[in-house]
């Protein structure tokens, strides 16, 4: 569903009313809401005594709370009005238009705001982050545009945190290839951070490839402490976190493990040099085994496969539930800094069952009518007769998996 004009709906409003009170982050926000029934009203109007009771808010909290909610109408009315200005709105956990990849997390933001457009059921279905150093080589930059062109190009969402270096690379090369892009901004969306990327948030917003993102108040300065947990937003919305060009002390490789460990994302690295600081913390992951060494923009898809018809099918989450699955790249991947065990990489690689999106009735009708031939999607929905909506869902299934590849707005069918 794509998110439409105005700051908040009442549900989200509500939201930010429980947000708004100082102490509370997802998790204890969440437990309010349990405590109470799930009314923020209800916990508004509790005592301080069963605030205090509640699990991980005790005396110290529940005063800090309990002592904002005399002004707090009117702190929510300046959000408002402050998202309103900046042309920003809020969602909040539960609605529809919330991220369903990122819902998974247990420590999932509660709110989000959000400037220029997202449709996570739709053209943002199928997101990949990238991710690396602030001060990257230029083959790091060559890399981080390539990656992020081409994938972008195939139909998947380039996601990162707007950063100087890697970050901002991937975000351009996918805006120049006329794909979509999502930035996880550590501040405010009232603030720009860095400033030098001012020019292409706005391009981002203002051509409608993409959006800034944020679970931060919007006057929210940057600052060192929120950018661990914007790491985890990254890491949340996508299927899957490329790493290009990580230190080994790099903010990367914590959505790296965050990805590995906590979210059962996969995890891929284009190596680099092997003598460059800028990639220490890349070869390591190769090194212990822990994530897919990627070199083409096709490896990425390869790998991304098996989750991406998992969240087509509605069944990500099932898959992924209480970390990375069995097998999967990135399992221990940071258990003691020892290689993972129990197979190789190959094995690992695969994260579950083989996927092959021939064997959907529907892609395999699209990809009969494609064989020696380069048409439009008008032309193959008249032919195949499934409608407009099928046949996207069955092309990007195709793509995903190799199948099939865009040429300009039109689509060939490739060798199996």
């Amino acid at each position: 569903m794509t998110t439409t004009a105005g700051p908040a709906t009442e549900g989200a409003r509500d939201m930010l009313r429980l947000m708004l009170l100082p102490g509370l982050g997802p998790i204890r926000a969440g437990r309010v809401l349990a405590a109470f029934g799930g009314s923020v009203d209800d916990a508004l109007g509790a005592s301080h005594a069963a605030w205090r009771a509640i699990p991980g808010i005790g005396p110290a909290i529940a005063g800090r709370a309990l002592g904002a909610v005399g002004d707090l109408d009117a702190r929510v009315d300046r959000e408002l009005g402050l998202a309103e200005e900046a042309g920003a709105r809020l969602i909040a956990r539960g609605d529809r238009a919330f991220p369903a990849l990122l819902a998974e997390l247990d420590d999932a933001p509660r709110l989000l705001y959000v400037r220029g457009r997202t449709d996570f059921a739709g053209d943002d279905r199928y997101p990949v982050a990238i991710v690396g150093s602030r001060r990257c080589t230029q083959y790091g930059i060559e890399q981080a545009e390539r990656f992020g062109g081409v994938l972008g190009r195939s139909g998947l969402t380039v996601v990162s945190g707007g950063a100087r270096g890697i970050d901002t690379a991937a975000h351009r090369g996918s805006l120049r290839s006329g794909g979509r892009t999502v930035v996880v901004q550590g501040c405010g969306l009232g603030r720009c951070y860095p400033p030098e990327n001012k020019d292409l948030f706005e391009r981002i917003v203002g051509d409608g490839q993409g959006a800034i993102v944020s679970e931060l108040p919007m006057e929210t300065e940057p600052k060192g402490e929120h950018f661990p947990a914007r790491n985890r937003i990254i890491s949340g919305l996508s299927l899957g976190v490329l790493v290009i060009e990580a230190a080994t002390k790099s903010g990367a490789l914590i959505t790296a493990r965050l990805a590995a460990e906590e979210h059962g994302r996969e995890v891929m690295v284009v190596p680099g040099r092997v003598d460059s600081p800028s990639s220490a913390g890349s070869l390591m992951l190769l090194k212990i085994g822990g994530a897919a060494l990627v070199t083409e923009p096709g490896d990425v898809l390869d790998v991304l496969e098996a989750p991406a018809r998992f969240a087509h099918d509605g069944a990500h989450g099932d898959r992924y539930a209480g970390g990375a699955p069995a097998g999967s790249v990135g399992e221990g991947l940071f258990a003691g800094g020892s290689p993972v065990e129990g197979g190789d990489l190959e094995t690992q690689q695969q994260g579950g069952p083989p996927a092959d999106a021939g064997d959907h009735a529907d892609a395999s009708v699209v990809l009969g009518t494609l064989r020696g031939r380069e048409i439009g999607l008008d032309e193959i929905v008249r032919e195949t007769g499934l409608g407009v909506e099928r046949v996207r869902v069955s092309l990007t299934m195709l793509e995903l998996s190799g199948r099939v590849r865009r040429v300009g707005g039109r689509f060939q069918a490739l060798n199996p």
